[in-house]
């Protein structure tokens, strides 16, 4: 009987394990790496953050773009975009890694991230990069007032929200007087795609309508697709591309690894509040996952 329940109960587990394993990764590895069908470089658009990142690379298209999102900002131009910018903030804390990151004439700092997944942690995730590009903004023993104002968007392709929004926007105010906003200079917001409202302006729906993978047409959507053609014959972004690709498919399967650890570990634990003799779990250790007694041993 024990030996039954253990069997099912080992397989409901761990057939299951993927969705496990995959919380155990990186930002990098749940949000980032592209399903099997499109790790074809030539078959790649907008919506893939490592072609867009380059295509942000180009200030005019960048600028053009915060434009459409941001209209009342009026961006006379930006510096230096930063693809893909590292943050590792102390050793033991998660580093990021940003798409697109720039500043304006003003000083404003911008990131903008491309999210093709919803990962069910996007506000949280929003607040962590805010935290971690913060850090980054001033040195130790400077004054709080020298924090550059930040916006950090999100280009979803799906509504996190469901409320059917283009355009979620968030900024801190008081709960008891929402007149009252906290003045901290961060705002976070995030873009939905999937929206059929007329909410924003055409310009910037025909955009969220071309990263979908609709047809759209306007000037700067003419502009994008140049970019992403010419993108394409890039053999240095391709070759970066496709390493960072194994790179993150190695460090997939590192997660994996660690997540079945875990699971194995707990589901002795919970074998053994069960009554399970030690023998029974060792050996369906040995037959589930394919361990040599020494290795299922460890696990006891």
């Amino acid at each position: 009987k024990y030996v039954a329940f253990a069997k099912t109960l080992l397989v409901s587990h761990f057939d299951t394990g993927d969705s496990l394993y995959l919380r155990r990764t990186s930002d990098t590895m749940t949000r980032k790496l592209p399903m099997t069908k499109t790790n074809d470089w030539d078959s790649l658009g907008l919506s893939n953050d490592f072609l867009f990142g380059k295509v942000m690379s180009d200030p005019e298209l960048c600028k053009e773009l915060l434009g459409l999102i941001l209209p009342e900002l009026q961006i006379d131009r930006i510096e230096y975009p930063e693809l893909q910018k590292p943050i590792r903030p102390d050793v033991d804390a998660r580093s990021v890694r940003l798409d697109v990151y720039v500043k304006d004439n003003k000083n404003t700092v911008y990131d903008i991230e491309m999210q093709t997944v919803n990962t069910g942690e996007l506000p949280k995730r929003s607040r962590y990069y805010q935290g971690m590009i913060d850090l980054q903004l001033i040195d130790a023993g400077q004054s709080y007032k020298k924090l550059n104002h930040s916006y950090v968007i999100f280009i979803c392709l799906a509504d996190i929200f469901g409320l059917g929004l283009h355009k979620y926007t968030f900024e801190n105010i008081c709960l008891e007087n929402t007149s009252l906003k906290l003045k901290d200079g961060a705002v976070k917001i995030f873009l939905n795609t999937e929206s059929s409202r007329e909410d924003v302006s055409d310009g910037l729906r025909s955009f969220l309508d071309y990263v979908a993978g609709r047809k759209a047409e306007n000037s700067y959507v003419q502009k994008l697709e140049n970019a992403v053609r010419e993108a394409k014959r890039n053999r240095e972004w391709r070759h970066e591309y496709m390493t960072l690709l194994m790179r993150d498919l190695e460090n997939l399967e590192k997660g994996r690894e660690e997540g079945r650890e875990e699971g194995i570990f707990g589901m002795v634990a919970a074998l053994k509040e069960l009554g399970i003799p030690a023998q029974v779990i060792l050996e369906k250790l040995q037959e589930k996952f394919h361990l040599t007694a020494e290795n299922a041993k460890k696990y006891l």
